[in-house]
């Protein structure tokens, strides 16, 4: 089998979609990411003149680990989450370009599954990428068996909601993560949380949602992964 994952920003492929990777290249299925920006409009906990550049290894050390085989980025800017997105940014980029470029590497590629991001947590890049994704599906000439959208289920993110500090803005959000009974495919990864907690730390810039997170909360992010089948035949479930 032949999986490529599609992101937004670095680090993505490992706080989301790293057991997706690390269970494909366990079974030994090629696999390939798309990262769609170098996330520079993010915060750092390390000292930099160049976060951008930072980022990038530290997406290449993580992909390492996960056992990807090869990392594709398209060179948009990070957009952030607030305010009007600067010309080169992921938002600011017409969705047909965008599409496009998803396009061109499904047909280099020729994957057998395609996995991106839910956006349910509100992110305007990863709603971009996703919306990009499905769309570059459609028009692909080649188009995968199986396309999925790897979820932030509603139940595990009102779990996260009530331990969060100010968890009351988050609880507020009706529509925060995808609801349950939309997730078509679960996966028991739980032997490939060690891994993913590898390339989790690969990226010692930026702070993991899970840090400081009690551990059975941990688990419940990290030790499944909740997908929901958007387009073709479901082969992800075991």
């Amino acid at each position: 089998m032949r999986l490529l994952v599609v992101v937004a920003h670095p680090d993505d492929e490992s706080f989301g979609c790293g057991s997706v990777l690390a269970a494909a290249s366990a079974a030994g299925d090629e696999t390939v990411v798309l990262c769609a920006t170098l996330g520079e409009a993010g915060e750092s906990r390390i000292r930099t003149d160049d976060l951008a550049a930072v980022r990038d290894a530290e997406l290449h050390d993580a992909a390492r680990i996960l056992g990807v085989g090869s990392v594709v980025v398209l060179g948009h800017r990070d957009s952030g989450r607030d305010g009007d997105p600067s010309p080169g940014t992921l938002a600011s980029a017409p969705l047909a370009t965008v599409t496009d470029q998803v396009r061109a590497v499904i047909e280099d590629v020729r994957p057998d599954v395609v996995v991106t991001l839910d956006a349910s947590d509100g992110h305007r890049d990863h709603a971009v990428i996703r919306d990009a994704t499905v769309a570059a599906v459609d028009a692909a000439d080649h188009p995968p068996a199986a396309t999925y959208l790897w979820c932030l289920a509603r139940s595990s993110m009102m779990q996260w909601a009530q331990h969060v500090h100010g968890h009351e803005a988050y609880l507020a959000m009706g529509d925060l993560g995808t609801p349950d009974d939309e997730i078509t495919t679960v996966v028991d990864v739980s032997r490939f949380v060690p891994t993913r907690w590898a390339a989790i730390r690969a990226h010692a810039s930026q702070t993991s949602p899970y840090d400081d997170l009690p551990e059975d909360l941990q688990l419940e992010f990290l030790a499944s992964d909740r997908l929901r089948l958007v387009r073709g035949t479901d082969v992800l479930s075991r």
